[in-house]
């Protein structure tokens, strides 16, 4: 595609390798999603620590939870791209790319419920909401090293007045194809890990806004949590109607079926959770929240794994 429309558009190159000495290299796509991992479970513990939770047990749950996570994410991206599939070791190869978000996501959840469930009410939702904003910032990592390896291509629909789309100019790439449409450089198409890394990064800073008050221990605990699953999955249920390399049924993707999923969450949380644990909040007083500003309070003074108040939902 040539023309005003390659001119417009942002000039796209992938970059899957960062560093190369001889036989050694530091492929882009490992690199980020540990970057993420560790900025993420970082960012976690030091919420949570804030209401007397350990780091220890912080970093514990998060390392469960990713392994899970990238588990979970490759086994459902090996069968809905088996025709890639050609060795043993392509079914574990990360390190190239090929991690599907939906199957990650439910993996982790299901690892991390039963420790969810054993905290006190509070305590669990203050943990949702740190777990949120360090999830948002590793996500976006990941999106870079999606953007390097050359996958998640949207389709050429809007090339020559919709902003922000990229212009093909070489590399490898995981997706070699838009919809069965060969890719050639000087291509103008939509790349969907680009816009979700910048929907990612704007909603890391709303969140780290909110979470980061002066009195953060004011803040309702599952209003992080809330907002996560509002905003992304409304965000990546859209983004998704891009893609044109995506397995999809009935006209959806995989990730929008359990973004629709992922959305009903939001609304149980921000309608029914959230007004609860106000009201808990509340009844804490105000001796409550001063110990809360100091490191801990009410459910939060108790070690996690106590019994649950019998109002929990």
């Amino acid at each position: 595609m040539a023309g005003s429309s390659a001119l417009a558009a942002i000039p796209y190159h992938t970059f899957p390798t960062l560093v190369k000495v001889g036989s050694f290299e530091v492929r882009t796509f490992g690199l980020m999603v540990g970057l993420g991992v560790l900025i993420g479970a970082l960012l976690a513990a030091r919420y949570a620590e804030s209401f007397g939770v350990d780091r220890e047990q912080t970093y514990s749950l998060a390392t469960r939870l990713v392994v899970a996570g990238v588990i979970g994410a490759r086994i459902t991206w090996d069968i809905s791209h088996w025709d890639q599939i050609h060795s043993p070791l392509d079914l574990i190869a990360v390190w190239n790319g090929g991690l599907q978000f939906s199957g990650g996501f439910v993996a982790a959840v299901l690892v991390g419920l039963p420790t969810f469930r054993a905290w006190p009410r509070l305590t669990r939702w203050r943990m949702l909401d740190g777990y949120a904003l360090g999830l948002t910032i590793g996500l976006a990592f990941g999106r870079v090293g999606c953007t390097s390896v050359g996958e998640h291509f949207g389709s050429t629909w809007g090339a020559g007045w919709f902003p922000f789309m990229v212009r093909f100019d070489g590399g490898t790439v995981r997706e070699p194809e838009l919809g069965g449409r060969r890719l050639v450089e000087g291509t103008v198409f939509h790349n969907v890990s680009i816009y979700e890394l910048v929907i990612l990064l704007v909603l890391f800073g709303v969140l780290w806004r909110l979470l980061h008050r002066r009195r953060p221990a004011v803040v309702t605990p599952g209003t992080g949590i809330g907002l996560f699953c509002a905003l992304y999955g409304a965000a990546r249920f859209g983004t998704d109607f891009l893609r044109v390399n995506d397995e999809t049924v009935l006209g959806l993707t995989g990730a929008q079926y359990l973004m629709l999923a992922v959305l009903a969450a939001a609304a149980w949380i921000l309608l029914r959770v959230r007004p609860k644990n106000a009201d808990l909040l509340a009844a804490e007083g105000d001796e409550g929240d001063e110990a809360a500003g100091a490191g801990g309070d009410g459910d939060e003074a108790e070690a996690p794994g106590a019994p649950e108040p019998a109002a929990d939902a």
